[in-house]
C-alpha cells in the first residue's frame, strides 16, 4: 500500500495540478468529518476502467462521533457493484445518495458521494459513510454541522473546495470539537457550539453570540475580513493578558466565487502557550548555564597556565600544559552548546577547533605534523560530544607525542588553513618530512566511529592497549568505556604496499542504546 501520489499515479493516472488538489482536501479533510459525525474517504477511478472500478487513496474519522470501518480501505480496489453510489456521482458529475451492504458490516450503511472537481473535470469522488445504528441523536448542534458540511459539500463539487491556497494545518489547528461559530455573509454569529462559547469566556465574552458580528463582542474581525477578502482559510491567535490565548481559524463559505458565511473555529491553546514560554525560557537558561561553566573553565585554564609559568621543573610544566589542553576541549563542547538550542550539538564545531588547539601547542618545527579531518559526524547528543572531544585531544596529543621523530624541517602551515578534501603535500611528502595525522568521522545514525591514522613509526611489537599505563590512555579507555560505552581498537597500519606503517585508532560509540540490555 502507497500513499495518495503513488496511489493516484500508478492506478488513476493522475498527476500534476490535480494530483496537487487532492493533496489539499486530504489536508483539510479533518473538519468535514467532524462536521458530518460520519467516516469519509476517496475514490480515485482505476485508469482505463471509465469509472466502473476504483481504489481507495484517503480514510479519514470523526472525533465527533464512532467510526463505521475500524478497518483502513486505503488502497482496496472496489468496482461499481460494491460501490454503486460513488460510480454513479463520478458518471453524473453531481451529489449522489443511497445504501451499500458490506458483508463484514451489521447493517446497511448510508452513504453521501460527492465529486470531486478539477478544472472543470471530476477527478475522484469523496463519500460520507456512515450507519444509523451508530448515529447521535439529531439536535439543533447535530443539524447545524451536517447544514454546514452540505455546503462544503457543494464547494467539493464545484472544485472551490479545497482553497487553492496552501494552507497546512498544524497540529495546533483547532477541530470542531473545540468549539465551532457558523457566521453569515455578514460575518454576524449564527450559531455557537457549547465548547465555542466556553472559548468566549475565557476571552471575557459572557453576552449571548448570536446575531452579533465578533467586534461587537470585543474581539478583533481581521480573521473573518481576510478570509472572506481572499476567499481562503485564515489562522490568528488572540491573546488576553499573559494567560489566555485563544485560536482562531476562518473557513470561509463560497457560492459563485463568493463569500456567504464562514466556519469559525476556537481552541483555547492558553497551556500550549505557557509551556512554549517554559519551554524558550529554560533554553535560555541552559545556554547562560554551558556560557557560565565554559567562562569558568578557561579561568581555571587561565589559573593554570599562571601556575604553569612560576614552575621550573619541565615534567611539572608538562603535566600542567596537558591539563589546560584537556580542559579547553571541553570548554569547547560547552561553548557550542551555549550558541546552540536543544542538548544536541554539530560535533564539526568542535573537531576543528580541537585539531587546531592540538596543533598550536604540540607542532613546533622539531616536530612538523600536519593534521587533516575527513567526513561529518552530524549532531550528536552532549552527553557523547563531550567525553568524545576529550577522547579525540587525547589520542591527537598521543599521536603528536609519539608517533614522529624528532627531526629540524620547516614548520607546516596551521590547519584552518589547509583544505580538508587535500590531504597530499606534494613538497613534503617527496622530502619525507611531514608527519600526518588524519582525524576520518563517520555517523550512520547509529554508531558513530571515529579514527585517528597517523603514518608514523607504529606501536612497539609488544604493545597492549589493556596493560598500557600512559595517562592519556588511561583517560581515553576509561572514557570510552565507561561514559559512552564505546568500544576503542589501536594498531598499527599498512602502506600502499603491505608493509607496517603508522598507528591506526578506532573509537566506535553507539547513538542508539541497545534495548536488549534494559529491563
Amino acid at each position: 500500500m502507497g500513499g495518495l501520489a503513488e496511489l493516484a499515479r500508478t492506478h488513476g493516472g493522475i498527476e500534476g495540478p490535480a494530483l496537487a488538489h487532492l493533496h489539499r482536501l486530504l489536508a483539510s479533510w479533518s473538519p468535514l468529518a467532524d462536521l458530518c459525525f460520519a467516516d469519509l474517504l476517496l475514490f480515485v477511478p482505476l485508469a482505463g476502467s471509465d469509472g466502473t472500478s476504483f481504489v481507495v487513496v484517503g480514510q479519514v474519522r470523526p472525533t465527533t462521533n464512532q467510526t463505521v470501518y475500524l478497518s483502513d480501505f486505503v488502497g482496496a480496489e472496489v468496482d461499481a457493484a460494491e460501490h454503486p453510489v460513488v460510480a454513479q456521482a463520478f458518471a453524473r458529475g453531481e451529489m449522489a445518495e443511497g445504501e451499500i451492504t458490506l458483508p463484514e458490516e451489521a447493517g446497511p450503511i448510508q452513504v453521501l458521494a460527492v465529486p470531486v472537481r478539477w478544472d472543470g473535470s471530476v477527478v475522484a469522488v469523496c463519500s460520507r459513510e456512515s450507519m444509523p445504528s451508530l448515529g447521535r441523536q439529531p439536535g439543533e448542534l447535530e443539524r447545524t454541522y451536517m447544514s454546514v458540511f452540505r455546503r462544503f459539500a457543494a464547494m467539493i463539487a464545484d472544485g472551490t473546495f479545497p482553497f487553492a491556497v496552501e494552507d497546512t494545518e498544524t497540529e495546533e489547528a483547532p477541530r470542531v470539537g473545540d468549539g465551532a461559530l457558523v457566521l453569515d455573509g455578514a460575518g454576524r454569529v449564527v450559531y455557537a457550539s457549547p465548547n465555542a462559547v466556553s472559548a468566549l469566556h475565557r476571552l471575557g465574552v459572557h453576552v449571548n453570540a448570536e446575531g452579533e458580528r465578533l467586534s461587537d463582542l470585543g474581539l478583533e474581525e481581521v480573521v473573518v475580513r481576510t478570509a472572506f477578502a481572499i476567499g481562503g482559510p485564515v489562522t490568528e491567535e488572540i491573546e488576553r493578558g499573559d494567560d489566555i490565548t485563544v485560536l482562531l481559524r476562518c473557513l470561509p463559505l463560497l457560492e459563485g466565487g463568493q463569500a456567504t458565511g464562514a466556519l469559525l473555529l476556537l481552541r483555547d491553546i492558553s497551556e500550549l502557550r505557557r509551556r512554549d514560554r517554559l519551554v524558550v525560557s529554560l533554553d535560555a537558561t541552559i545556554r547562560e548555564i554551558h556560557h557560565r561553566v565554559k567562562n569558568n573553565l578557561q579561568t581555571i585554564s587561565s589559573l593554570l597556565r599562571l601556575q604553569g609559568r612560576r614552575l621550573t621543573s619541565l615534567e611539572a610544566k608538562g603535566a600542567i600544559e596537558e591539563s589546560v589542553r584537556r580542559i579547553r576541549s571541553i570548554a569547547l563542547v560547552h561553548e557550542t552548546l551555549s550558541h546552540e538550542g536543544g542538548g544536541d550539538v554539530a560535533f564539526n564545531d568542535i573537531v576543528r577547533p580541537l585539531v587546531r588547539n592540538v596543533e598550536e601547542s604540540l607542532v613546533s618545527p622539531e616536530r612538523p605534523v600536519r593534521f587533516c579531518v575527513e567526513g561529518d559526524p552530524g549532531r550528536l547528543p552532549a552527553r557523547v560530544a563531550t567525553p568524545l572531544a576529550v577522547v579525540l585531544t587525547e589520542l591527537l596529543q598521543n599521536a603528536a607525542d609519539h608517533a614522529f621523530p624528532v627531526s629540524p624541517v620547516s614548520p607546516v602551515e596551521p590547519v584552518d588553513q589547509v583544505d580538508p578534501a587535500t590531504v597530499a603535500d606534494p613538497a613534503g611528502e617527496a622530502a619525507g618530512d611531514v608527519g600526518r595525522v588524519t582525524v576520518g568521522l563517520h555517523n550512520d545514525g547509529v554508531c558513530l566511529v571515529l579514527r585517528v591514522v597517523d603514518d608514523g613509526v607504529g606501536l612497539p611489537a609488544d604493545f597492549d592497549l589493556d596493560s598500557a599505563k600512559g595517562l592519556g590512555l588511561s583517560i581515553v579507555r576509561s572514557l570510552v568505556t565507561t561514559q559512552i560505552d564505546g568500544s576503542i581498537t589501536m594498531g598499527n597500519g599498512q602502506d600502499s604496499g603491505g608493509a607496517s606503517k603508522g598507528t591506526v585508532v578506532e573509537v566506535r560509540v553507539p547513538l542508539v542504546p541497545d534495548v536488549s540490555m534494559q529491563g
